[in-house]
């Protein structure tokens, strides 16, 4: 593979037959690092080697919130004249240029200007995080989730065999000896302090055994507590889906990791205990619960039992027979008028029909024909089966008409001989 094409008057292109030698390399390397020009750089210090008689000081600078560092060389005059003593953990920003070292391939960053970040500067950065993740809603009551009311295995992410790990401890199982532990050691201050919380914190989140984590540490100030408000620190404590209890200890001041978790306390001991239920206090409120359960069912047995005995007493529990007797004579009664209506609407309605019966006869044909009266009807043709049409006029039968003439008792055919006015 070859590289770019050099500039005019450079070495030609590196290939495997023709390869670059390693001052080459070196001084390629050098002259593009030399072209970023000055930076300011923001880190805590790490290390310090200022040996007496040096015209060079040798510092590590390191990232708070990632395991990166970059080494920093400077006068020790520099380090001398700076308004505020430096010393391993400080805060700074730094002024320089970068440079790499052609004879040993290192880079380092050469610094002209050193400034401490003072208190009032860290408190007001972490002011400007603390409104940052408040309007990202981070700190909002909604978000947090409720702690496990008797937790199996606790993890806690504290400093080694620090008084808050012991405290934790020795509170949690003496509130409840069954309670386990998945204890994660991590520097809680310093400048390596963030990613070991971080790492150790991810670590319990991912086991499926933890249901609550506890972050602990006994205070300290304002400087030793910068590690627990870093944005890093803070965003992995949400990202957990374990419950988290943020538990540094100190009252005047809250880290934004007490903002974040999902419970603060105030130290490492009250964490326990508001983590771990207290088995003696516990047992005390079962045994008040089966007391006080055992006598509300007995009063309500006694309550039920006198209710049942005062129904019992009532008559219509007593003889249930009896009201049933005191109204048989009443069902008869009534059973007897309901039949007399009936017959009586029955004879009402009987005598109307044969009043209906006797008018329809009155109007009807047949009667009329009974008192003399005859139908005469027009024969079309000469079958059985002609339909007659009643004659309604002298014109409508013309000499030689076949008519029907029907009476009261039966009918006769006849022919018309002739017509009358």
């Amino acid at each position: 593979m070859t590289s770019a094409r050099p500039a005019s008057g450079g070495p030609p292109p590196s290939t495997a037959e023709h390869p670059w030698p390693v001052r080459t390399v070196s001084t390629k390397v050098a002259h593009w690092i030399d072209r970023l020009g000055s930076v300011w750089v923001e880190g805590q210090i790490t290390q310090i080697n200022a040996r007496p008689g040096t015209r060079t000081a040798f510092l590590v600078l390191r990232d708070p919130s990632v395991d990166m560092s970059l080494s920093v060389t400077c006068s020790p005059q520099l380090l001398r004249d700076a308004p505020v003593p430096l010393t391993e953990g400080s805060r700074v920003v730094m002024f320089g240029k970068l440079s790499f070292y052609t004879g040993r391939g290192t880079v380092s960053l050469r610094v002209t200007e050193i400034r401490a970040v003072g208190i009032g500067e860290l408190l007001a950065r972490i002011e400007r995080l603390r409104a940052l993740l408040a309007a990202e809603g981070l700190f909002d009551p909604r978000l947090k989730r409720p702690l496990p009311f008797l937790p199996a295995t606790i993890g806690l992410v504290t400093a080694r065999a620090s008084a808050a790990e012991r405290d934790v401890l020795e509170v949690a199982q003496r509130r409840w000896p069954a309670v386990r532990f998945e204890v994660r050691n991590a520097t809680v201050q310093g400048p390596t302090a963030v990613p070991q919380i971080i790492a150790a914190l991810e670590a319990l989140d991912r086991d499926p055994h933890v249901d609550v984590i506890i972050l602990a540490r006994g205070g300290g100030s304002v400087e030793d507590l910068l590690p627990f408000s870093d944005e890093a620190l803070c965003r992995a404590i949400v990202a957990c889906t374990t419950p988290v209890v943020s538990a540094i200890g100190h009252e005047p001041d809250n880290p934004l990791s007490d903002h974040v978790a999902d419970l603060r306390a105030a130290t490492p001991t009250d964490a326990a205990k508001r983590v771990v239920p207290d088995a003696v206090a516990e047992q005390a409120l079962v045994s008040e619960l089966r007391e006080r359960s055992a006598a509300a069912l007995r009063n309500w047995v006694e309550r039920e039992s006198h209710r049942v005995e005062q129904l019992r007493s009532r008559p219509v529990l007593a003889d249930p027979l009896q009201a049933i007797d005191r109204r048989a004579e009443e069902v008869e009664r009534l059973r007897d008028a309901g039949r007399r209506d009936v017959s009586r609407a029955i004879a009402s309605e009987a005598t109307t029909l044969e009043h209906l019966q006797a008018r329809l006869k009155t109007l009807g044909p047949a009667a009329t024909l009974a008192r003399g009266y005859a139908v005469v009807q027009k024969i079309f043709g000469d079958g059985d089966d002609a339909e007659p049409e009643v004659l309604r006029s002298v014109d409508d039968a013309p000499p030689g008409t076949q008519i029907r003439v029907r009476v009261a008792d039966g009918a006769v055919r006849a022919a018309v001989m002739g017509r009358e006015s």
